[in-house]
């Protein structure tokens, strides 16, 4: 039985203390190594770099840097750029009254020629105008005559009357009434005849209505006209227009003219197809349309350009046609900011610095104006010297403190506005 015991307590018994030994070197052949890596890093880190150490622990310490502007509350003029096309005011279909053929046509008479007012652009053949004034002057002279026959008739008719007698007065038939009266209506038919005449006669001439330019001529020498026919395409020049499209959620900025009574708006026009052409014109609004535009709902001003094509003065001519880009001043908007755009983040907030402690402040602003640069809000919590954030600060929450750098740039002042596909105003 003694055997018997040994055997089962002897080198099976030993086996699973062997396996643990094995476990146990395994785990510790593959920690050892982490430990003395980590060891070693920790000695370098802290004996051979001490330099790197410390900036690194600096770093950690330091605050958010950003730049700081100025802000100042002052009065804003907005201007709103928009544009058009300059178009004459009067601009007609140069007709004759008359037919005849064409015998000559004057030097005024060509197109972009100018002329004056009465000047004869075009001449028809007089001939057989000629022939019908001489024919109504005939006819006047017989009528007058005739008219002179029945009046001495009239005359003679009452002193044979009253030769005879009577006492009654005589009747109209008596003393030639009726004929006379027929003689008298064909001496005005001979004198209206002769008038209309007299005018077809005058209208072989055909004279510019008005100072002006001719657009298009249509009609040469010798050509055969009919009355109506259209000879040129004529328009004046003392001034001209453009018709200017405005918003409607512009519109609360503008004081515009509506009555012939109400004082101008005076604008700068500039040329729209030449960026480098810098020449300036001045214009003025002086009325708007009555009704919106159905498609846009936009209202239109009508500029007065005064002497478009420099011709009473030195400037730079105007061309019909030609589109040209406006601002138009604005409605001041009183005690409000000009905010640059780098210093608003997403729907439309601001960071405000204190200028004792340093510490932020985030809020909403409402723009009343904004455009590429600038954004134009009232809001009484910004005041003279409120310093504003620059800076994109991330993950700051109210109450950060930060490091304010130097920054000489102005940028807090109001900029120059321009509207049109830049500008926006809070809708």
């Amino acid at each position: 039985m003694a055997e018997s015991t040994e055997s089962q307590t002897g080198p099976s018994a030993t086996l699973p203390a062997a396996n643990n030994v094995g476990a146990l070197a395994k785990v510790l052949r593959l920690i050892l190594p982490v430990i003395l890596l980590g060891a070693g890093w920790f000695a370098f880190d802290h004996w051979m770099q001490p330099e790197v150490r410390e900036k690194r622990l600096q770093g950690l310490a330091q605050l958010p840097k950003t730049k700081v502007i100025e802000l100042t509350v002052v009065d804003f003029e907005p201007q709103i750029e928009t544009s058009g096309v300059v178009r004459a005011h009067n601009q007609i279909t140069l007709t004759s009254q008359v037919s005849g053929r064409i015998v000559a046509t004057h030097p005024q008479f060509e197109d972009g020629a100018y002329f004056e007012e009465g000047a004869v652009l075009v001449e028809l053949d007089k001939a057989d105008f000629k022939t019908a004034v001489a024919s109504a002057k005939s006819q006047q002279a017989q009528a007058l005559a005739l008219h002179a026959q029945e009046q001495t008739r009239a005359k003679q008719a009452r002193l044979d009357w009253e030769d005879l007698g009577y006492e009654e007065e005589p009747s109209d038939l008596v003393l030639r009434v009726p004929q006379l009266r027929a003689a008298e209506a064909r001496v005005e038919a001979a004198a209206a005849q002769l008038e209309q005449a007299d005018r077809g006669l005058e209208r072989c001439l055909i004279r510019a209505p008005f100072d002006g330019r001719v657009r298009q001529r249509m009609v040469g020498v010798s050509q055969t006209i009919g009355s109506g026919t259209s000879l040129a395409s004529i328009f004046a020049v003392d001034y001209a227009e453009v018709r200017l499209p405005i918003e409607a959620r512009q519109m609360r900025f503008l004081e515009l003219p509506e009555e012939a009574s109400d004082s101008p708006v005076k604008i700068i026009l500039r040329d729209a197809l030449d960026e480098s052409n810098k020449t300036e014109r001045e214009a003025w609004i002086v009325r708007t349309e009555g009704a919106l535009n159905e498609q846009s709902l936009d209202l239109f001003a009508i500029a007065r350009i005064n002497d478009p094509f420099g011709r009473e003065s030195s400037k730079a001519p105007l061309r019909i046609g030609q589109p040209v880009s406006v601002k138009v001043p604005g409605r001041p908007l009183e005690k409000v900011v000009a905010i640059p755009r780098k210093a608003i983040r997403q729907l439309s907030r601001i960071t405000v610095v204190d200028r004792d402690s340093h510490f932020i402040s985030k809020r909403m602003v409402t723009p009343l104006w904004e455009n590429d640069t600038h954004l134009i809000v009232r809001d009484e919590s910004l005041v003279d010297g409120t310093l504003l954030a620059t800076a994109y600060l991330v993950y700051t929450p109210d109450g950060t403190q930060v490091e304010i750098l130097p920054d000489p740039s102005p940028e807090g002042e109001p900029p120059v506005a321009t509207n049109g596909n830049d500008d926006k105003t809070a809708q």
